[in-house]
């Protein structure tokens, strides 16, 4: 699906060409389970409200308040974030080739910042190669560990490679890091990433979480449960648990993994009376175990599939909005093509969460 022209129409109308066929399914869905009231929704007071009576420091404060306070979406309590550490995650060839203009750090950032972006996540040599001239421009979100994929056989670890003092010394806002949960290298990249918020937290950074669940034996019956609502969900448990500030979680997609794979411990009432066969429903149990909302849920964007990411950016927010979430991270469908086209899909992103109509399910 092309770009819907803004000349003419109303926000709204917009979205709703992109949803589709799944418009009206999307825009009147109410979740029963687990009502809205029992949530800690997005607003502008969010930092203040999740966070004053926490442990946490006054400098994590601050800087949790430039994420939420920078960019087109400032102050409202949502997030737009542009993420590309995808030239380690899934080479530099495979991640660049589309558009080589993004070989190049500077282009990352000048995305982020064209886009209004709330912040840019990247590794520590693309943010650390340009902190002089953009630290104080726009909030990094420092990328300290990473999965490489040039050896061979590949392998699923997350490694660090970089430290908390270089994202502080670089005037990064926060860290990020991922955990694979349910890896056989689970048990270290949590003790390993756990260590590692402690440390931002006391040297005054907020610290992002990309809770992935990763094990070959997830897929069965050629369901891929990496997304089932329910295994998601307790990665984000976990991920909260070692203290995430943000977590970012690919979108539910499908419910029933514990079920399907026959392991773990698990609720009947995660199968309909909490949670209905629907995919605003999947995220909401996402939101609810990110503390009931007081950790901010953002949702990942996905690979680029050419001509329908627009419409798919568009299917992902209002799923992550009317489930209560806080936004969304989204980097390949944003800078795998021009710069113009990358700033209006972030465009369509923040459309969503600033949009009335659009509200809470």
């Amino acid at each position: 699906m092309a770009i819907v022209e803004r000349t003419g129409s109303s926000t709204i109308d917009r979205i709703v060409e992109y949803l589709g066929n799944d418009a009206d399914n999307l825009l009147s869905f109410t979740c029963k389970g687990i009502p809205k009231e029992q949530l800690m929704l997005p607003g502008p007071d969010h930092v203040e409200q999740a966070w004053s009576l926490s442990d946490r420091k006054a400098p994590v404060l601050v800087n949790l308040q430039r994420l939420y306070g920078t960019g087109r979406l400032a102050n409202t309590g949502y997030l737009s974030i542009l993420p590309v550490d995808q030239g380690v995650e899934h080479s530099a060839a495979a991640s660049f080739a589309p558009n080589p203009a993004y070989f190049d750090p500077e282009n990352i950032v000048r995305l982020a910042i064209e886009a209004q972006c709330n912040a840019v996540a990247s590794t520590v040599g693309v943010l650390g190669s340009l902190a002089r001239k953009y630290a104080h421009k726009i909030p990094f979100i420092a990328k300290i560990n990473h999965n490489e994929l040039l050896t061979y056989p590949n392998k699923f670890q997350q490694i660090l490679f970089g430290n908390v003092e270089q994202a502080w010394e670089m005037g990064a806002a926060a860290v990020g890091a991922t955990i694979y949960f349910g890896s056989d290298d689970a048990d270290r990249e949590i003790v390993e990433i756990s260590e590692a918020f402690y440390h931002a937290h006391e040297l005054g950074l907020a610290t992002v979480l990309w809770a992935y669940t990763r094990n070959n034996a997830f897929k069965k019956d050629d369901v891929d449960y990496h997304t089932s609502a329910d295994l998601t969900g307790q990665a984000n448990h976990l991920a909260v648990t070692i203290q995430a500030d943000i977590v970012k979680q690919k979108q539910a997609t499908v419910n029933g993994g514990y079920k399907a794979l026959n392991f773990g411990k698990t609720s009947p009432k995660v199968y309909g009376e909490l949670v209905a066969d629907h995919p605003i429903d999947w995220n909401r149990w996402q939101v609810v175990n990110c503390y009931s909302g007081r950790a901010s849920l953002i949702n990942s964007g996905g690979e680029s599939k050419g001509a329908n990411d627009f419409a798919d950016a568009a299917h992902t927010a209002v799923i992550n909005k009317r489930a209560g979430g806080s936004g969304l991270i989204s980097g390949r469908k944003a800078f795998q093509r021009p710069m113009k086209e990358g700033v209006e899909l972030f465009r369509i992103i923040q459309d969503v969460f600033l949009c009335p109509e659009v509200t809470v399910a």
